[in-house]
């Protein structure tokens, strides 16, 4: 039986959820931190970073096969973010979207956070850096796998399995609330350039590069809904 046969599911899967998890535990922590939001995400970035230099470096991979194609990837994944929104102004204002079980779209950033320079950086270096790594750690190279085997690490990256693929699409479509439609799409697209290209590193820039023209026109076209 060879080391990671042999080794605790939770140690193997540690490395892909642990970063995850701590992103997520102090996201749900947010009302009651000190601060709130304000200081929330900033200390959720540093958490999730630090958890994340701990234990996953020996997985995270940041040499992408196919850097133009997932850089477009990326911008297509933008453009489907916010295209309902151009196309029909108040579309994510429906009730579909704006009910209390989603959030009704609470968690963009106050009047204040927007012109502290500091907190604005936290939240693009978190967005742009650290939320792609963390993300595609856990769906696309942790969840999908995990749903074909429990041996997860016995089933190569992008492996396609149907129902894996649409429960993590899925899955991923309900972290990101009142934009669940486009989220489920964004999941969609970047399950298929996993099993596409079978490589992380491709996945996480084609997210970052999504982050990125997202956080630019957050800041340049004054869209902070986006930055839930």
């Amino acid at each position: 039986m060879n080391g990671a046969a042999a080794s605790p599911a939770g140690a193997r899967s540690w490395p892909y959820v642990g970063p995850f998890a701590a992103l997520m535990l102090i996201l749900g922590l947010g009302g009651v931190l000190p601060g709130g939001a304000t200081w929330g995400y900033p200390l959720r970035t540093i958490v999730s970073f630090g958890v994340l230099l701990w234990c996953s470096r020996g997985v995270v991979r940041l040499r992408p096969s196919r850097a133009i194609p997932s850089v477009l990837v990326g911008v297509a994944v933008f453009v489907i973010w916010i295209g309902p929104d151009l196309l029909w102004p108040g579309y994510h204002d429906h009730w579909m979207f704006r009910h209390a079980l989603l959030g009704g779209g609470a968690g963009a950033p106050s009047p204040a956070d927007r012109t502290a320079l500091w907190f604005v950086l936290f939240r693009l270096g978190g967005s742009v850096l650290l939320v792609p790594v963390v993300e595609e750690l856990f769906w696309r190279a942790w969840l999908m796998r995990w749903l074909i085997a429990h041996q997860f690490d016995q089933v190569p990256l992008g492996t396609y399995a149907r129902q894996a693929f649409w429960i993590t699409a899925l899955l991923f479509a309900s972290e990101h609330g009142a934009y669940w439609d486009v989220g489920l799409a964004a999941g969609i697209v970047y399950n298929w350039w996993m099993v596409r290209t079978k490589s992380l590193a491709d996945c996480i820039l084609a997210h970052a590069v999504t982050n990125a023209s997202l956080a630019a026109y957050v800041l340049l076209a004054g869209q902070w809904q986006y930055w839930l």
